[in-house]
């Protein structure tokens, strides 16, 4: 009988303290759309640009190639593939700037970037890696393109 008692106990224990754990706001429906797994994450692509091995001494051939560069970003945002860009400051590694992709899969990656002309003519080079993050990152995007006054 203690058995039996102290079995019903550790239950009743751990049902509150599984209770305690969920979340009460958690939308199912949202977390779906999101591709959001238990914990509010999911898998995207970091992408670290760097400088490319090419040197274009050419300023307008430089100019038109970054131009297609924010052409694609801007594309690519539109698309819902890239949900973070933006340039790092002056470093050593001769990092450029960073890209967030919703891609999974490597080679996804690789296609979305050849997309991009300063990569494919070798002005930027790149570096992959996995990262977990926020599967809300990409609805900050509709707030961001409310606070943006010039756009680039």
């Amino acid at each position: 009988m203690k058995t039996l008692i102290l079995l019903l106990a550790s239950l009743c224990m751990a049902n509150i303290v599984w209770a305690q754990n969920e979340s009460s706001s958690y939308d199912q429906e949202l977390a779906d759309s999101l591709g959001a797994d238990d914990y509010g994450m999911k898998l995207y692509t970091l992408v670290m640009l760097k400088t490319g091995k090419v040197v274009i001494e050419d300023k307008k051939v430089v100019d038109s190639l970054f131009r297609g560069h924010m052409n694609n970003i801007g594309r690519l945002a539109e698309t819902g593939q890239l949900i973070v860009a933006g340039p790092l400051m002056k470093n050593e590694k001769t990092y450029r700037g960073i890209f967030i992709l919703t891609v999974k899969e490597v080679e996804e990656a690789k296609k979305l970037l050849a997309t991009d002309p300063a990569i494919s003519e070798g002005l930027l080079d790149y570096e992959l890696y996995g990262w977990y993050g926020a599967a809300a990152l990409p609805v900050y995007l509709e707030t961001q393109s409310k606070i943006t006054k010039i756009n680039p």
